[in-house]
Protein backbone atom coordinates (compact mmCIF):
# COMPACT_ATOMS: atom_id res chain seq x y z
CA UNK A 1 0.00 0.00 0.00
CA UNK A 2 1.42 3.43 -0.96
CA UNK A 3 1.69 6.41 1.40
CA UNK A 4 -1.42 8.12 0.03
CA UNK A 5 -3.70 5.12 0.39
CA UNK A 6 -2.21 4.37 3.80
CA UNK A 7 -2.95 7.76 5.34
CA UNK A 8 -6.46 7.86 3.86
CA UNK A 9 -7.15 4.45 5.39
CA UNK A 10 -5.89 5.62 8.77
CA UNK A 11 -8.08 8.69 8.56
CA UNK A 12 -11.06 6.57 7.59
CA UNK A 13 -10.72 4.13 10.49
CA UNK A 14 -9.64 6.88 12.94
CA UNK A 15 -6.28 5.24 13.63
CA UNK A 16 -4.50 8.36 12.32
CA UNK A 17 -2.25 10.10 14.88
CA UNK A 18 -2.43 13.88 14.70
CA UNK A 19 0.33 16.08 16.04
CA UNK A 20 -0.56 19.66 16.94
CA UNK A 21 2.42 22.01 17.27
CA UNK A 22 1.58 24.84 19.64
CA UNK A 23 -1.15 24.45 22.28
CA UNK A 24 -2.41 28.01 22.54
CA UNK A 25 -5.66 29.75 21.56
CA UNK A 26 -5.72 27.89 18.22
CA UNK A 27 -3.88 24.65 18.84
CA UNK A 28 -5.49 23.39 22.04
CA UNK A 29 -9.12 23.79 20.89
CA UNK A 30 -8.20 22.04 17.62
CA UNK A 31 -6.48 19.21 19.50
CA UNK A 32 -9.53 18.76 21.73
CA UNK A 33 -11.85 18.81 18.69
CA UNK A 34 -9.94 15.92 17.08
CA UNK A 35 -9.62 14.01 20.35
CA UNK A 36 -13.37 14.26 21.00
CA UNK A 37 -13.91 12.42 17.72
CA UNK A 38 -11.77 9.50 18.87
CA UNK A 39 -8.52 10.50 17.18
CA UNK A 40 -5.25 10.15 19.07
CA UNK A 41 -3.67 13.59 19.35
CA UNK A 42 -0.16 14.42 20.48
CA UNK A 43 0.37 18.08 21.37
CA UNK A 44 3.84 19.61 21.06
CA UNK A 45 4.79 22.54 23.27
CA UNK A 46 7.98 24.47 23.98
CA UNK A 47 6.42 25.43 27.31
CA UNK A 48 6.80 22.64 29.84
CA UNK A 49 4.19 24.34 32.02
CA UNK A 50 1.54 24.12 29.30
CA UNK A 51 2.41 20.51 28.51
CA UNK A 52 2.11 19.59 32.19
CA UNK A 53 -1.24 21.37 32.46
CA UNK A 54 -2.65 19.49 29.48
CA UNK A 55 -1.42 16.13 30.76
CA UNK A 56 -3.03 16.88 34.13
CA UNK A 57 -6.29 17.81 32.41
CA UNK A 58 -6.02 21.42 33.63
CA UNK A 59 -7.54 23.85 31.16
CA UNK A 60 -6.07 27.30 30.46
CA UNK A 61 -8.08 28.31 27.38
CA UNK A 62 -11.43 30.01 27.90
CA UNK A 63 -13.07 28.57 24.78
CA UNK A 64 -12.64 24.99 25.99
CA UNK A 65 -14.89 23.48 28.61
CA UNK A 66 -12.84 22.14 31.52
CA UNK A 67 -14.64 18.81 31.46
CA UNK A 68 -13.99 18.35 27.73
CA UNK A 69 -10.23 18.69 28.13
CA UNK A 70 -10.18 16.49 31.23
CA UNK A 71 -12.33 13.89 29.45
CA UNK A 72 -10.14 13.43 26.37
CA UNK A 73 -6.97 13.38 28.49
CA UNK A 74 -8.44 10.75 30.80
CA UNK A 75 -9.55 8.70 27.79
CA UNK A 76 -5.96 8.71 26.51
CA UNK A 77 -6.85 10.56 23.33
CA UNK A 78 -4.86 13.71 24.07
CA UNK A 79 -1.42 14.10 25.61
CA UNK A 80 1.26 16.75 25.39
CA UNK A 81 5.04 16.67 25.19
CA UNK A 82 8.07 18.90 24.85
CA UNK A 83 9.94 16.13 23.03
CA UNK A 84 9.70 17.04 19.33
CA UNK A 85 11.40 13.82 18.26
CA UNK A 86 8.02 12.19 18.87
CA UNK A 87 6.76 13.82 15.68
CA UNK A 88 7.83 10.56 14.04
CA UNK A 89 4.82 8.97 15.79
CA UNK A 90 2.44 11.27 13.91
CA UNK A 91 0.74 10.76 10.56
CA UNK A 92 -0.23 14.43 10.36
CA UNK A 93 1.39 17.52 11.83
CA UNK A 94 -0.63 20.74 12.19
CA UNK A 95 1.29 23.93 12.98
CA UNK A 96 -0.50 26.43 15.25
CA UNK A 97 2.30 28.71 16.43
CA UNK A 98 2.37 32.51 16.84
CA UNK A 99 3.34 34.76 13.93
CA UNK A 100 4.12 38.14 15.50
CA UNK A 101 5.64 41.19 13.88
CA UNK A 102 9.13 42.41 14.76
CA UNK A 103 9.86 46.00 15.82
CA UNK A 104 10.01 47.04 12.15
CA UNK A 105 6.51 45.61 11.52
CA UNK A 106 7.93 42.78 9.43
CA UNK A 107 6.63 39.20 9.88
CA UNK A 108 8.62 37.23 12.45
CA UNK A 109 8.79 33.81 10.83
CA UNK A 110 11.00 32.26 13.50
CA UNK A 111 8.22 30.19 15.11
CA UNK A 112 7.08 28.72 11.77
CA UNK A 113 10.69 28.11 10.76
CA UNK A 114 11.48 26.31 14.03
CA UNK A 115 8.36 24.16 13.65
CA UNK A 116 9.32 23.22 10.09
CA UNK A 117 12.83 22.31 11.20
CA UNK A 118 11.48 20.15 14.04
CA UNK A 119 8.97 18.44 11.75
CA UNK A 120 11.45 17.99 8.90
CA UNK A 121 14.08 16.39 11.12
CA UNK A 122 11.64 13.98 12.74
CA UNK A 123 8.76 13.18 10.41
CA UNK A 124 8.39 9.86 8.67
CA UNK A 125 7.59 9.44 4.99
CA UNK A 126 3.87 9.71 4.29
CA UNK A 127 3.22 12.61 6.70
CA UNK A 128 0.65 15.32 6.01
CA UNK A 129 1.70 18.81 7.16
CA UNK A 130 -0.70 21.72 7.56
CA UNK A 131 -0.05 25.31 8.63
CA UNK A 132 -2.81 27.23 10.43
CA UNK A 133 -0.76 30.22 11.62
CA UNK A 134 -1.62 33.52 9.92
CA UNK A 135 1.03 34.55 7.42
CA UNK A 136 1.61 36.15 4.03
CA UNK A 137 0.63 34.48 0.73
CA UNK A 138 3.32 32.12 -0.70
CA UNK A 139 4.58 31.07 2.78
CA UNK A 140 3.55 27.43 2.42
CA UNK A 141 5.11 26.98 -1.01
CA UNK A 142 8.15 29.25 -0.89
CA UNK A 143 9.08 29.24 2.80
CA UNK A 144 7.89 25.99 4.38
CA UNK A 145 8.38 23.53 1.55
CA UNK A 146 12.14 24.12 1.08
CA UNK A 147 12.79 23.80 4.83
CA UNK A 148 10.80 20.58 5.15
CA UNK A 149 12.47 19.03 2.10
CA UNK A 150 15.95 20.11 3.22
CA UNK A 151 15.59 18.84 6.78
CA UNK A 152 13.79 15.59 5.94
CA UNK A 153 15.43 14.61 2.68
CA UNK A 154 11.90 13.81 1.45
CA UNK A 155 10.07 15.15 -1.58
CA UNK A 156 6.83 17.10 -1.27
CA UNK A 157 4.01 15.52 -3.26
CA UNK A 158 5.65 12.10 -3.25
CA UNK A 159 6.85 11.50 0.33
CA UNK A 160 4.79 14.08 2.22
CA UNK A 161 2.01 16.60 1.58
CA UNK A 162 1.51 20.27 2.38
CA UNK A 163 -1.55 22.38 3.11
CA UNK A 164 -2.52 25.79 4.48
CA UNK A 165 -5.75 26.04 6.46
CA UNK A 166 -6.16 29.41 8.19
CA UNK A 167 -7.28 29.37 11.79
CA UNK A 168 -10.62 30.95 12.50
CA UNK A 169 -10.78 31.46 16.23
CA UNK A 170 -12.98 34.11 17.81
CA UNK A 171 -12.27 34.03 21.57
CA UNK A 172 -15.42 34.36 23.64
CA UNK A 173 -17.80 33.58 20.77
CA UNK A 174 -20.57 31.47 22.29
CA UNK A 175 -22.04 30.33 18.97
CA UNK A 176 -19.05 29.46 16.80
CA UNK A 177 -16.28 27.20 18.04
CA UNK A 178 -13.61 25.17 16.26
CA UNK A 179 -15.93 22.37 15.15
CA UNK A 180 -18.79 24.44 13.68
CA UNK A 181 -16.83 27.31 12.11
CA UNK A 182 -16.47 26.65 8.35
CA UNK A 183 -12.85 25.93 7.50
CA UNK A 184 -10.90 26.82 4.37
CA UNK A 185 -8.21 24.46 3.05
CA UNK A 186 -5.71 25.13 0.30
CA UNK A 187 -3.36 22.25 -0.49
CA UNK A 188 -0.43 21.61 -2.81
CA UNK A 189 -1.78 19.10 -5.30
CA UNK A 190 -4.87 16.93 -5.51
CA UNK A 191 -3.61 14.23 -3.14
CA UNK A 192 -2.89 16.81 -0.44
CA UNK A 193 -6.33 18.33 -1.02
CA UNK A 194 -8.09 15.00 -0.54
CA UNK A 195 -6.08 14.23 2.61
CA UNK A 196 -6.83 17.69 4.03
CA UNK A 197 -10.56 17.35 3.41
CA UNK A 198 -10.65 13.85 4.89
CA UNK A 199 -8.59 14.73 7.96
CA UNK A 200 -10.20 18.03 8.86
CA UNK A 201 -13.58 16.52 8.06
CA UNK A 202 -13.24 14.33 11.15
CA UNK A 203 -13.33 17.30 13.52
CA UNK A 204 -14.95 20.13 11.57
CA UNK A 205 -18.45 20.20 10.12
CA UNK A 206 -18.02 22.42 7.06
CA UNK A 207 -14.99 22.63 4.77
CA UNK A 208 -14.32 24.82 1.75
CA UNK A 209 -11.42 23.94 -0.53
CA UNK A 210 -9.60 26.56 -2.60
CA UNK A 211 -7.17 26.00 -5.44
CA UNK A 212 -3.86 26.53 -3.64
CA UNK A 213 -2.18 27.37 -0.33
CA UNK A 214 -1.54 30.94 -1.47
CA UNK A 215 -5.26 31.40 -2.13
CA UNK A 216 -6.04 30.13 1.38
CA UNK A 217 -3.37 32.41 2.82
CA UNK A 218 -4.97 35.37 1.04
CA UNK A 219 -8.40 34.36 2.41
CA UNK A 220 -7.20 34.92 5.95
CA UNK A 221 -5.60 38.26 5.06
CA UNK A 222 -8.77 39.39 3.28
CA UNK A 223 -11.03 38.50 6.20
CA UNK A 224 -9.11 40.58 8.69
CA UNK A 225 -8.06 43.41 6.38
CA UNK A 226 -11.74 43.88 5.53
CA UNK A 227 -12.43 44.36 9.22
CA UNK A 228 -9.46 46.69 9.69
CA UNK A 229 -10.54 48.97 6.86
CA UNK A 230 -14.15 49.15 8.04
CA UNK A 231 -13.32 49.65 11.72
CA UNK A 232 -10.80 52.34 10.82
CA UNK A 233 -13.46 54.04 8.68
CA UNK A 234 -15.99 54.07 11.51
CA UNK A 235 -13.33 55.30 13.95
CA UNK A 236 -12.56 58.24 11.69
CA UNK A 237 -16.26 59.02 11.30
CA UNK A 238 -16.69 58.76 15.08
CA UNK A 239 -13.98 61.38 15.61
CA UNK A 240 -15.62 63.71 13.09
CA UNK A 241 -19.06 63.10 14.60
CA UNK A 242 -17.73 64.08 18.01
CA UNK A 243 -16.60 67.42 16.65
CA UNK A 244 -20.02 67.92 15.03
CA UNK A 245 -21.96 66.97 18.18
CA UNK A 246 -23.40 63.87 16.49
CA UNK A 247 -23.74 60.58 18.39
CA UNK A 248 -22.06 58.05 16.08
CA UNK A 249 -23.70 55.15 17.94
CA UNK A 250 -27.13 56.55 17.11
CA UNK A 251 -26.06 56.89 13.47
CA UNK A 252 -24.89 53.27 13.31
CA UNK A 253 -28.11 51.93 14.83
CA UNK A 254 -30.12 53.88 12.25
CA UNK A 255 -27.94 52.70 9.35
CA UNK A 256 -28.41 49.09 10.52
CA UNK A 257 -32.12 49.33 9.69
CA UNK A 258 -31.22 49.12 5.99
CA UNK A 259 -31.76 45.45 5.09
CA UNK A 260 -29.05 45.35 2.40
CA UNK A 261 -25.74 46.95 1.49
CA UNK A 262 -24.64 47.82 5.03
CA UNK A 263 -22.82 45.92 7.77
CA UNK A 264 -22.34 47.56 11.13
CA UNK A 265 -18.85 48.12 12.50
CA UNK A 266 -18.25 49.92 15.77
CA UNK A 267 -15.67 52.48 16.90
CA UNK A 268 -13.32 52.05 19.82
CA UNK A 269 -9.93 53.04 21.23
CA UNK A 270 -8.15 50.91 18.65
CA UNK A 271 -8.12 47.33 17.38
CA UNK A 272 -6.71 44.49 19.44
CA UNK A 273 -6.17 40.75 19.20
CA UNK A 274 -3.60 38.84 17.19
CA UNK A 275 -5.27 39.18 13.79
CA UNK A 276 -6.69 42.53 12.70
CA UNK A 277 -3.83 44.78 13.87
CA UNK A 278 -1.17 42.48 12.37
CA UNK A 279 -2.48 40.80 9.21
CA UNK A 280 -2.27 43.84 6.90
CA UNK A 281 1.44 44.08 7.61
CA UNK A 282 1.91 40.50 6.34
CA UNK A 283 0.26 41.56 3.10
CA UNK A 284 2.27 44.77 2.93
CA UNK A 285 5.47 42.72 3.32
CA UNK A 286 4.77 40.47 0.35
CA UNK A 287 3.26 43.29 -1.74
CA UNK A 288 6.60 45.12 -1.70
CA UNK A 289 8.11 42.16 -3.51
CA UNK A 290 5.66 42.81 -6.34
CA UNK A 291 6.32 46.57 -6.30
CA UNK A 292 2.73 47.19 -5.21
CA UNK A 293 1.60 49.93 -2.86
CA UNK A 294 -1.38 49.08 -0.61
CA UNK A 295 -2.59 52.67 -0.23
CA UNK A 296 -6.01 52.01 1.32
CA UNK A 297 -4.70 49.41 3.76
CA UNK A 298 -1.81 51.65 4.81
CA UNK A 299 -4.22 54.50 5.48
CA UNK A 300 -6.53 52.26 7.50
CA UNK A 301 -3.58 50.97 9.51
CA UNK A 302 -2.42 54.51 10.27
CA UNK A 303 -5.89 55.50 11.48
CA UNK A 304 -6.00 52.50 13.79
CA UNK A 305 -2.48 53.11 15.11
CA UNK A 306 -3.39 56.68 16.04
CA UNK A 307 -6.62 55.83 17.88
CA UNK A 308 -5.06 55.19 21.33
CA UNK A 309 -3.39 58.61 21.21
CA UNK A 310 -6.62 60.25 20.10
CA UNK A 311 -8.25 58.60 23.12
CA UNK A 312 -5.58 60.17 25.30
CA UNK A 313 -6.58 63.53 23.84
CA UNK A 314 -10.24 62.73 24.53
CA UNK A 315 -9.40 62.04 28.17
CA UNK A 316 -7.40 65.27 28.39
CA UNK A 317 -10.31 67.19 26.82
CA UNK A 318 -12.82 65.72 29.30
CA UNK A 319 -10.56 66.57 32.24
CA UNK A 320 -10.09 70.09 30.90
CA UNK A 321 -13.86 70.56 30.83
CA UNK A 322 -13.79 69.72 34.54
CA UNK A 323 -10.95 72.21 35.06
CA UNK A 324 -8.35 69.49 35.59
CA UNK A 325 -5.07 68.67 33.87
CA UNK A 326 -4.05 65.23 32.64
CA UNK A 327 -0.74 65.64 34.45
CA UNK A 328 -1.30 64.63 38.06
CA UNK A 329 -4.80 63.21 37.56
CA UNK A 330 -5.77 59.65 38.51
CA UNK A 331 -7.21 57.77 35.54
CA UNK A 332 -9.01 54.48 36.14
CA UNK A 333 -9.31 52.23 33.07
CA UNK A 334 -12.04 49.59 32.97
CA UNK A 335 -10.93 46.59 30.93
CA UNK A 336 -7.59 45.67 29.36
CA UNK A 337 -8.81 42.68 27.33
CA UNK A 338 -8.99 43.49 23.63
CA UNK A 339 -12.67 42.44 23.47
CA UNK A 340 -15.49 41.81 25.98
CA UNK A 341 -15.73 38.88 28.36
CA UNK A 342 -12.37 37.22 27.64
CA UNK A 343 -8.99 37.10 29.39
CA UNK A 344 -6.90 37.96 26.31
CA UNK A 345 -4.92 41.26 26.33
CA UNK A 346 -2.95 40.63 23.11
CA UNK A 347 -2.45 43.87 21.17
CA UNK A 348 -5.07 45.52 23.38
CA UNK A 349 -5.42 49.25 22.63
CA UNK A 350 -6.20 49.82 26.32
CA UNK A 351 -2.54 49.21 27.14
CA UNK A 352 -1.44 51.81 24.62
CA UNK A 353 -3.86 54.39 26.01
CA UNK A 354 -2.67 53.64 29.55
CA UNK A 355 0.96 53.99 28.49
CA UNK A 356 0.30 57.27 26.65
CA UNK A 357 -1.61 58.76 29.59
CA UNK A 358 1.09 57.68 32.05
CA UNK A 359 3.77 59.38 29.94
CA UNK A 360 1.83 62.63 30.28
CA UNK A 361 2.10 62.44 34.03
CA UNK A 362 -1.19 60.79 34.99
CA UNK A 363 -1.50 58.17 37.70
CA UNK A 364 -2.88 55.08 35.97
CA UNK A 365 -5.06 52.39 37.56
CA UNK A 366 -7.00 49.62 35.90
CA UNK A 367 -9.61 47.02 36.74
CA UNK A 368 -10.39 43.94 34.68
CA UNK A 369 -12.15 40.98 36.32
CA UNK A 370 -10.57 38.61 33.77
CA UNK A 371 -7.00 39.92 33.91
CA UNK A 372 -5.62 40.67 37.39
CA UNK A 373 -2.14 41.48 36.05
CA UNK A 374 -0.86 42.44 32.62
CA UNK A 375 2.51 43.23 31.03
CA UNK A 376 2.75 45.68 28.15
CA UNK A 377 5.05 45.50 25.11
CA UNK A 378 7.77 47.41 26.98
CA UNK A 379 7.89 44.94 29.85
CA UNK A 380 6.02 47.11 32.34
CA UNK A 381 3.70 45.11 34.58
CA UNK A 382 0.40 46.61 35.67
CA UNK A 383 -1.56 45.18 38.58
CA UNK A 384 -5.32 45.55 38.65
CA UNK A 385 -7.24 47.18 41.48
CA UNK A 386 -10.53 46.22 43.08
CA UNK A 387 -13.48 48.20 41.75
CA UNK A 388 -14.62 49.72 45.01
CA UNK A 389 -16.84 52.76 45.47
CA UNK A 390 -13.84 54.57 46.93
CA UNK A 391 -11.67 53.86 43.86
CA UNK A 392 -14.45 55.01 41.53
CA UNK A 393 -15.18 58.22 43.40
CA UNK A 394 -11.54 59.13 43.96
CA UNK A 395 -10.50 58.76 40.30
CA UNK A 396 -10.41 62.00 38.35
CA UNK A 397 -11.59 60.12 35.28
CA UNK A 398 -12.97 56.62 34.67
CA UNK A 399 -12.46 55.25 31.15
CA UNK A 400 -14.39 52.35 29.59
CA UNK A 401 -11.83 50.61 27.36
CA UNK A 402 -13.52 47.18 27.30
CA UNK A 403 -17.26 46.72 27.67
CA UNK A 404 -17.33 43.57 29.80
CA UNK A 405 -20.91 42.44 30.41
CA UNK A 406 -20.23 42.09 34.14
CA UNK A 407 -19.57 45.81 34.62
CA UNK A 408 -22.31 47.47 36.65
CA UNK A 409 -22.45 50.52 34.41
CA UNK A 410 -25.14 52.30 36.41
CA UNK A 411 -23.14 52.03 39.63
CA UNK A 412 -19.93 53.08 37.88
CA UNK A 413 -21.49 56.21 36.38
CA UNK A 414 -23.17 57.06 39.68
CA UNK A 415 -19.97 56.84 41.72
CA UNK A 416 -17.55 58.32 39.17
CA UNK A 417 -17.09 62.05 38.83
CA UNK A 418 -16.16 61.90 35.15
CA UNK A 419 -16.47 59.11 32.56
CA UNK A 420 -14.92 58.72 29.11
CA UNK A 421 -16.78 56.00 27.23
CA UNK A 422 -14.91 54.56 24.23
CA UNK A 423 -17.19 51.52 23.85
CA UNK A 424 -20.75 52.85 24.19
CA UNK A 425 -21.05 51.08 27.53
CA UNK A 426 -23.07 54.03 28.83
CA UNK A 427 -26.26 54.32 26.82
CA UNK A 428 -28.59 56.13 29.21
CA UNK A 429 -26.42 59.19 29.88
CA UNK A 430 -26.07 61.89 27.24
CA UNK A 431 -22.94 63.88 26.47
CA UNK A 432 -24.64 67.12 27.40
CA UNK A 433 -24.98 65.93 30.98
CA UNK A 434 -21.32 66.90 31.31
CA UNK A 435 -20.35 63.74 33.15
CA UNK A 436 -19.97 61.26 30.31
CA UNK A 437 -17.85 61.94 27.23
CA UNK A 438 -18.25 59.48 24.38
CA UNK A 439 -15.87 58.60 21.58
Amino acid sequence: MNYYDSILKKISDRSVVVGVIGLGYVGLPLAVAFARKGVTVLGFEKSGKKAESVNAGRNYIGDIKDEELAGVVKAGKLSATTDFSRIRECDAAIICVPTPLDKFKKPDMSFIEASCVDIGRNMKAGTFVSLESTTYPTTTEDFMKPILERESGLKEGADFWLCFSPERVDPGNKDYKTDNTPKVVGALGEQARQIALALYGIAIQHLHAVSSPRAAEMVKILENTYRLVNISLINELALLSGKMDINIWEVIEAAKTKPYGFQAFYPGPGIGGHCIPLDPFYLEYIAKGFNFDLTMINTAGNINNLMPYRMMNKIAFALNRHKKALNGSTILFLGVAYKPDIDDPRESPALLVMEAVAKKGARVLYHDPYIPEVTDDHGKTWKGVELTDEILSSADCVVFTTNHACFDVERIVEKAGLVVDTRNAVKRVHIEDGKVFKL
